[in-house]
């Protein structure tokens, strides 16, 4: 063999097996903490992760519509039951915690959030952003505390419907609607926001995050991702960004 073949021989023989790559559709109240967590997995392992945010409703949709996808996290329970009556999730588990808030452009008093609370008053004409409030699970959770509160009707013709948390929150973070409701967690992840009020636990459904090992999932690089996201490591990052932690 000639030299300048031979050396090109031991150069690919020396070589690391070819990284997997692990396809993530994700809620997009996740993204600072997911993307923290995969960026520890990549660097532990030499695997890649490629992650599509979204509202977990357009997510089910896609994945059941087709796809490509190897894990599923949904920020409730609803779309990965979806997911799951299609036939399409090999393995499922709830693995973290969220809480509903009130946010406020900029710095703005604290209030108590109950039944007797002046929405209607405090938005004083401006809007009240949310994610789609039939469809998105934050906009559903925060829904469900306005009208266990008795307080929809009165903000109903006020509300900004966003197509995702995110969306919400960046309408309340520039300023074009001056109250928001969206995660606990959104609203620790933007520095223009001010938490003014939490929601009483008992006025929405738990707020829980399902990940499912999708049936398109074939690599052990697939697998790994799912049992990490579990993990003391993950688990440590999640906390940081204002998630409970599934037992």
């Amino acid at each position: 063999m000639r030299p300048a073949l031979l050396a090109a021989a031991l150069s690919l023989t020396a070589l690391p097996a070819w990284a997997e790559d692990v396809s993530v559709f994700a809620a997009a109240s996740l993204k600072n903490a997911l993307d923290e967590v995969a960026a520890q997995f990549i660097a532990d392992t030499g695997n890649t992760v490629t992650i599509s945010y979204a509202g977990s409703n357009a997510l089910a949709k896609q994945i059941i519509e087709g796809a490509p996808a190897d894990l599923f996290i949904s920020a409730n329970v609803q779309w990965v039951d979806e997911v799951e009556k299609a036939g399409l999730v090999q393995t499922r588990d709830d693995i973290l915690g969220n809480r509903l808030v009130l946010i406020a452009h900029g710095d703005a008093q604290p209030v108590t959030i109950g039944s007797d609370t002046d929405l209607a008053g405090m938005l004083d004409g401006g809007k009240l952003a949310m994610a789609l409030v039939e469809s998105v699970p934050a906009g559903k959770y925060g829904k469900a505390a306005l009208e266990n509160l008795g307080l929809w009707d009165g903000v109903q013709a006020d509300v900004a419907q966003s197509d995702n948390v995110r969306a919400a929150l960046a309408l309340v973070a520039t300023g074009e609607a001056p109250y928001g409701i969206v995660y606990a967690t959104d609203a620790a992840a933007e520095d223009d926001v001010t938490i003014v009020g939490e929601f009483p636990a008992d006025s929405y459904p738990a707020i829980i995050y399902p990940a499912a090992l999708l049936t398109g999932a074939a690599d052990d690089a697939d697998r790994a991702f799912y049992d990490a996201l579990s993990g003391d490591a993950a688990d440590a990052i999640f906390e940081k960004h204002g998630f409970s932690v599934k037992d």
